[in-house]
């Protein structure tokens, strides 16, 4: 399919040769003009995806919850910033914001939101005016303050570069044009990246997810100096390995990740080993990674999910138990063990809800 940033992309190969696949993720996501996040909401039945959020106000409820128990682990300070990485619709904040009133009522936080895509900055307004949010394109502006940080689905999606390894070491994947020289195509780089030293059998890809882990470390030099603690649930492993985790997703279906830039959602998965390892060496205390499952269930889902079928219809309570089990089962048709949550603070946060320290 050609589209208008797949020329743009197949021009800059042209003048300055092949890109790294952290450049052409860049370029698909975020374009000023043609980006997949700048042109579109992604989200629903009618986008490409859907998300926790989305299928049940469950889960923004109770990451409402471990807000309130984070912020009076933290002595309640009246100065809080609540940062959300990537809001979407802005439909976890609205559940979790309406779940923190009642189990805060004293907790008045300032709302903060990185959020680059104009589409859905008018989303987040609609549902989250009231709270008088404040918009950022990048963590770089958050001000000074106790904070306390949202960001599910948001790593998976930064840029990654990936190394494929060979006898003479490790060589760069790159994309650059097919030999009709329209379609884009996989190829390597000519020279080995001697910075690379890590072992691993022929052929096997490694990827680097350099963007996650500066904005690890970056937050978490923001919550030691300042006091906090930032969530991420992801879809991710927990132990290293080599593979080739990136997928492009278009209509709630994969395509090829090279066909449509800009049209399809690009992602892989996120490495939680790696961001742990970031955070900690800022001086930053780690708890988790545990599966999503496991963290919702200790969070109180099954006793939500019951409160909320008691006064709900026979339908109603199917499809409430319907999306409890997809946010929980284990297998592949749902996020259960797919996903994990993880969270660093400053190290004063012995313990936070749903995640135990993690071990030494």
């Amino acid at each position: 399919m050609t589209t208008t940033l797949l020329a743009e992309i197949r021009d800059e190969i042209l003048a300055s040769g092949p890109i790294g696949l952290d450049r052409y993720m860049g370029l698909c996501l975020g374009h000023p003009v043609h980006g997949y996040y700048r042109t579109r909401d992604p989200l629903g039945a009618r986008g490409d995806f859907v998300t926790a959020p989305e299928i049940s106000q469950m889960f923004g409820e109770l990451i409402g919850i471990w807000i309130a128990a984070t912020w009076a682990a933290m002595g309640a300070p009246n100065d809080l910033l609540l940062v959300e990485l990537g809001p979407g619709r802005g439909t976890l904040m609205q559940d979790a914001l309406r779940a923190l009133a009642r189990a805060a009522p004293t907790l008045r936080p300032a709302l903060h939101l990185v959020e680059t895509s104009p589409v859905l900055r008018a989303e987040q307004e609609r549902r989250l005016g009231d709270a008088s949010p404040v918009w950022h394109d990048s963590i770089a502006t958050l001000p000074a303050a106790p904070m306390i940080v949202v960001a599910n689905e948001f790593f998976d999606a930064l840029p990654v570069r990936q190394f494929q390894r060979a006898e003479r070491g490790w060589f760069e994947r790159l994309v650059g044009l097919a030999p009709d020289g329209n379609a884009l195509a996989f190829g390597l780089a000519a020279e080995p990246d001697t910075r690379i030293t890590a072992s691993g059998p022929n052929g096997v890809l490694m990827t680097l997810p350099g963007a996650a882990l500066a904005c690890v470390r970056a937050l978490a030099r923001r919550v030691v100096a300042d006091r906090g603690a930032v969530l991420a649930i992801d879809y991710g492993h927990v132990r290293p390995g080599f593979g080739d985790s990136l997928q492009a997703v278009r209509g709630h279906a994969f395509v090829p990740p090279l066909t449509a830039p800009g049209e399809a959602d690009l992602t892989t998965h996120v490495d939680f080993a790696a961001l742990g390892r970031a955070a900690t060496s800022e001086g930053a205390a780690l708890h988790g990674p545990v599966d999503q499952r496991d963290f919702l269930l200790a969070l109180g889902l099954r006793e939500r999910a019951e409160r909320l079928g008691r006064d709900a219809s026979p339908a109603q309570r199917d499809a409430i138990t319907a999306a409890a089990t997809r946010l929980t089962d284990p297998s592949r048709r749902g996020m259960g063990s797919l996903f994990k949550a993880m969270a660093f603070s400053d190290s004063a946060l012995t313990a936070l809800p749903g995640l135990p320290p993690a071990k030494p």
